[in-house]
C-alpha cells in the first residue's frame, strides 16, 4: 500500500469512528471473520472493516462517508443467506455494513394490525412481539431465530407461509431507506388505503440492498 493510499485508510476509519463510535467498528481479524463468510462456508470474503451503526442517522453519516470516499458497501443482516449475496470480495476494499445494533420494535398498533420495526430486529423477535399483543406476523423460515427483518425485506423472503400470505413485499406497508449517497428516504407509513402515486417501497424490497439499505418498517399483523 502506497503512502497516499495508507493516509486515506487511515482517514476514513478516523471518520467512520466518529460517527458510530468505537462500540460501532470491529477490525481485528479473529473478531471480523463471523462476518466474512457465508452461512454454508463456502464463501469467505475481506474487508476494511465491520461496521455497526445503531441508528438510522449512522447509517446516513456511514453510507455519506462511503460515497464521497469511493469506498464500497456490503449491507448484511444476520448473515444467514445461502448465497453469498452477504459476503464481501477477497479484495477487502469494502466495508461490511451491519444492521444487528439496529435492533429496536419501535411500536406495535394492534388496532390497524402492525409493528414497526428496526432492521436488525431478528425475525423470531418480530414474531413474538406480534404475539404479545395477540397478532400474527406471518413470515416464518427454518433461519428465524437469526435472520433479521432488514434481510428478509431486501431478499424478499418467502416461507412456509407464502401461499397464504405472499411473500416479504406483501406483508409491508411502510420502510425507511438510506440512499447509497445518504440522503433518507422516510416511507415509514402505516397507512392501508394508500393509492398515492408510485409505490416507491417495493424497488427496494427485493434489491439486496443495491439500491438504498433498509433500516426500518411498518409490518402488516393478522388475527
Amino acid at each position: 500500500m502506497t503512502a497516499a493510499a495508507r493516509t486515506e485508510t487511515d482517514v476514513f476509519s478516523r471518520r467512520i469512528r466518529a460517527i458510530v463510535g468505537e462500540r460501532g467498528v470491529i477490525d481485528q481479524a479473529a473478531d471480523m471473520a463471523p462476518y466474512l463468510v457465508d452461512e454454508r462456508g463456502y464463501y469467505r470474503g475481506q474487508a476494511r472493516m465491520i461496521v455497526r451503526p445503531a441508528s438510522t442517522a449512522e447509517v446516513s453519516e456511514v453510507l455519506r462517508a462511503c460515497n464521497e470516499m469511493r469506498v464500497p458497501v456490503v449491507p448484511q443482516g444476520g448473515n444467514t443467506g445461502l448465497c453469498g449475496a452477504a459476503t464481501p470480495f477477497e479484495h477487502g476494499n469494502e466495508i461490511v455494513l451491519s444492521l444487528v445494533r439496529m435492533n429496536g420494535v419501535r411500536a406495535v398498533d394492534p388496532l390497524n394490525y402492525a409493528i414497526t420495526v428496526e432492521a436488525g430486529v431478528i425475525l423470531a423477535d418480530v414474531q413474538k412481539a406480534a404475539a404479545e399483543h395477540d397478532r400474527l406476523f406471518p413470515l416464518s423460515l427454518g433461519g428465524e431465530g437469526t435472520a433479521r427483518i432488514g434481510g428478509n425485506l431486501s431478499t424478499n423472503a418467502g416461507g412456509t407461509g407464502v401461499l397464504r400470505y405472499g411473500n416479504a413485499r406483501d406483508l409491508v406497508l411502510g420502510i425507511e431507506v438510506v440512499l447509497p449517497d445518504g440522503t433518507l428516504w422516510d416511507g415509514l407509513r402505516a397507512l392501508r388505503k394508500d393509492n398515492t402515486g408510485y409505490d416507491l417501497k417495493q424497488l427496494f424490497i427485493g434489491a439486496e440492498g443495491t439500491l438504498g439499505i433498509i433500516t426500518a418498517a411498518v409490518l402488516k399483523l393478522f388475527p
